[in-house]
């Protein structure tokens, strides 16, 4: 039986996932594109060398070494140019154990509270992302956090709640997302659609209360490009 609690966290999940969508749907209507949110976007190629961790979380994917292929795209989400600051993003779509899943991570702060709030920024390529929202694992809710190595390399780390930073592993990509030449994204763009609620990594599983609030706005994202 759901608690209290449980019941008012998924009802104001509900609410705001609403009132995401209809935020989406709002943008879509006003900038009719693809995508309404982070409408333009550099893909690259690249790969996720993982060197593992030195704490156990139970997912395999954070615990172990080992490297494989990754899709990548970076983008503003407001869709500013240079210089004005946006919140940046870095979507990226691995396949693990035999599964294809998305990691979506956004420029915010790093350090304890800060790493929940989302915060513009000029340039992805000087600033740290997290996953926002916390994942199930099998030892916790754990944050998943990217910073930056120069303009196409990020160190992967992940952290319970406000606690500290565990490294396990680099994200490199295979060219410079800063590249003039790929500023449009590129012909494929387009075609990428990266959704974490849908493509989940084993091990790294969305909260029901994450997924009230996130598949609304990514519904009427779809709804908008239908």
């Amino acid at each position: 039986m759901l608690t209290l609690v449980t019941r008012t966290a998924r009802t104001a999940a509900s609410v705001a996932g609403g009132a995401l969508a209809g935020a989406t749907r709002a943008t879509a209507a006003l900038r009719p594109t693809a995508k309404p949110l982070h409408p333009d976007g550099a893909v690259l190629e690249g790969r996720l060398r993982r060197h593992g961790s030195d704490r156990s979380t139970g997912v395999d994917l954070l615990d172990r070494a080992g490297e494989g292929l990754a899709l990548v795209r970076v983008s503003r989400a407001v869709g500013l140019s240079d210089p004005w600051p946006d919140i940046a993003g870095l979507a990226v779509r691995l396949t693990h154990e035999g599964r294809t899943g998305d990691l979506l991570f956004a420029t915010t702060g790093w350090h304890g509270p800060t790493r929940a709030l989302l915060l513009p920024r000029r340039h992805i390529a000087t600033r740290p992302l997290t996953t926002l929202l916390p994942y199930r694992t099998p030892t916790g809710p754990v944050v998943l956090g990217a910073r930056p190595d120069g303009p196409a390399a990020w160190d992967l780390s992940w952290a319970r709640g406000i606690g500290p930073w565990h490294a396990f592993g680099r994200l490199e990509l295979d060219g410079n997302p800063g590249d003039p030449a790929r500023a449009d994204g590129g012909p494929d763009d387009a075609d990428v659609v990266f959704d974490p609620v849908l493509n989940q990594l084993p091990g790294l599983a969305q909260y029901p209360v994450v997924t009230r609030l996130r598949r609304p706005s990514y519904r009427a994202a779809q709804d908008s490009r239908d």
